[in-house]
């Protein structure tokens, strides 16, 4: 599918470059501007390099300076999109930090997308990290990475498959160990999903995991928050400059159960970590703009683990 701002259908395809796709390369662009001199909030090196990498248009040019950051239209300001980006990429780095802290050793990141923390976080001797992606992502990611010398700091497996396919069949067939417990993150990934197949998603790793085992991912209680015609409306500044998507036209809007509910009711003990802790645990101050603050008291981040 490519990005041309048609709804998302059942079974459609895309790249880095299109459709869902994109928007992994727009966290990694994210990600990349958060690392920069002279003051950075993460420490990303791969994120330029693999954005570039992928060539779309618009995350070039906003990595070349080329887009203003500040702008006018956008609620905020270029700082506090790194902000933004620092929060979410460090409370997935540290839940895996406190998670092979407590002896876990196996760790799987689902829809993996441009995610370079199986080469940038210093895990533990004997870690192993599987990635789980498209056959053509895991193949651009590891061809890149090769290309500048980027090493993993773990045992590195990845696993080219469709989360819509069987999955869990393919990560066993990677030597995933099932008796052993693990650490999962699902970063920026269920928004995407049909909501069927979002609980399809918790209850195959559910499946998978063994006692002590623990997940990190977001919650959502209104999905409605992303197809607001004011969020619609502020996004505009980025179109504007070139982007050829809208977060709005790749969710899967409707009813759905939250994911710490479902969690919840599976045998996980589930702690919600709202954004407003995780600004203050930052040391950053929250945004102050209405439409913002409705996307805090909707999406939250949670963590989870299987008793």
């Amino acid at each position: 599918m490519s990005s041309d701002g048609a709804a998302r259908t059942e079974g459609d395809s895309w790249d880095l470059a299109s459709s869902v796709g994109a928007t992994a390369t727009m966290v990694a662009a994210s990600r990349a501007l958060a690392s920069r001199d002279p003051d950075p909030l993460l420490d990303d090196r791969f994120a330029e390099p693999l954005v570039r990498a992928v060539g779309h248009p618009f995350f070039t040019r906003m990595l070349d300076g080329d887009i203003p950051l500040d702008d006018a239209d956008v609620p905020l300001t270029a700082r506090q999109r790194c902000e933004q980006m620092a929060v979410r990429t460090r409370f997935f780095d540290n839940f895996f930090l406190a998670a092979t802290e407590s002896g876990i050793r196996q760790v799987v990141i689902l829809a993996a997308g441009l995610d370079a923390r199986a080469y940038r976080l210093q895990w533990p001797e004997g870690t192993v990290v599987f990635e789980v992606d498209q056959p053509e992502v895991i193949l651009f990611k590891d061809t890149t990475l090769a290309q500048i010398g980027a090493e993993p700091t773990a045992e590195r497996r990845a696993v080219g498959v469709d989360l819509r396919d069987d999955w869990p069949t393919a990560l066993r067939d990677n030597f995933f160990d099932t008796a052993a417990p693990t650490a999962w993150i699902a970063e920026g990934l269920l928004p995407y999903l049909p909501p069927d197949a979002q609980d399809r998603l918790l209850d195959n790793i559910t499946a998978l995991s063994a006692p002590g085992s623990r997940l990190a991912t977001e919650n959502i209680t209104d999905m409605r928050v992303f197809t607001d015609e004011r969020a619609r409306a502020l996004r505009s500044g980025w179109q504007k400059h070139g982007l050829d998507f809208d977060v709005a036209d790749l969710v899967w809007v409707g009813e759905r159960r939250q994911a710490g509910e479902h969690l919840a009711g599976t045998g996980w003990t589930v702690t919600q970590h709202p954004t407003e802790d995780l600004y203050a645990e930052n040391g950053f101050a929250l945004p102050d703009h209405e439409l913002l603050a409705e996307f805090r008291r909707t999406i939250s981040y949670l963590s989870a683990e299987l008793g």
